[in-house]
């Protein structure tokens, strides 16, 4: 795991945007194709509002969905509502390159089933994404992976329905996705994550977060987030 330390949060969605651009330069030269998954937090948006600005050929470039409320499209709760207006609204990405997660379906495991399939048909079998992005729950939770849920345990499959947490259900990517990719990329700030932090970079696997692979891991972190793991 490396990790790059920042000193305010916006210092910290820069580095996120730097590094993903530098990422997607390099896939995109070496497999003509670049490929990300983002999750939800407040945090991604500021780093997705400054990988707005890059000169990318966006149209080699798929955006995933790490995971997803249960909600109608328009809820402001969704994440996809804000990936929209931060950094695909922003950019020249052809539409059916944001691969949005069919939440509003009426057969949700049916509509997680779709998903994998429409990942392993742009991403090979078993599909391997280039960079995967991931916030960190003041719970210990990333992703849709919530403690006690059982989708913690899915080993089988790389698309999954959670139970209920906070008020909603969620689609979410499972480990399986999430530890074959090439590069994951956790962004993270704020004092009130450093507890939690220094249990991730510890591989604490009793929390969610510290069950997935550190060995492609980058955290991006201000000092205030870092501090716990600064002064152990």
């Amino acid at each position: 795991m490396q990790i790059r330390q920042c000193d305010t949060p916006d210092d910290v969605a820069v580095a996120g945007a730097n590094f993903v651009s530098a990422r997607a330069a390099e896939a995109i030269a070496d497999r003509g194709q670049f490929t990300m998954a983002l999750s939800g937090g407040s945090t991604p948006w500021i780093m997705l509002a400054k990988l707005a600005k890059h000169e990318l050929p966006w149209g080699r470039v798929k955006i995933f969905q790490v995971d997803e409320r249960v909600a109608a499209d328009d809820d402001e709760e969704r994440n996809l509502v804000h990936i929209r207006a931060e950094f695909a609204d922003r950019i020249a990405l052809p539409p059916e390159n944001l691969l949005a997660m069919p939440v509003v379906s009426d057969d949700l495991e049916q509509a997680a089933e779709r998903y994998q399939k429409t990942v392993t048909e742009l991403a090979g079998d078993p599909p391997v994404l280039d960079v995967i992005h991931l916030g960190l729950g003041g719970d210990g939770h990333t992703a849709s992976l919530v403690p006690g849920d059982p989708v913690l345990d899915e080993s089988e499959r790389d698309v999954a329905i959670t139970e209920i947490y906070s008020g909603r259900r969620r689609m979410t990517l499972t480990y399986s996705i999430i530890n074959r990719a090439r590069h994951i990329l956790w962004l993270v700030t704020g004092d009130g994550k450093a507890d939690m932090l220094s249990r991730l970079i510890q591989g604490d696997a009793d929390i969610p977060a510290g069950r997935v692979s550190q060995q492609q891991a980058t955290v991006v972190a201000d000092v205030a987030a870092l501090s716990r793991h600064i002064n152990e």
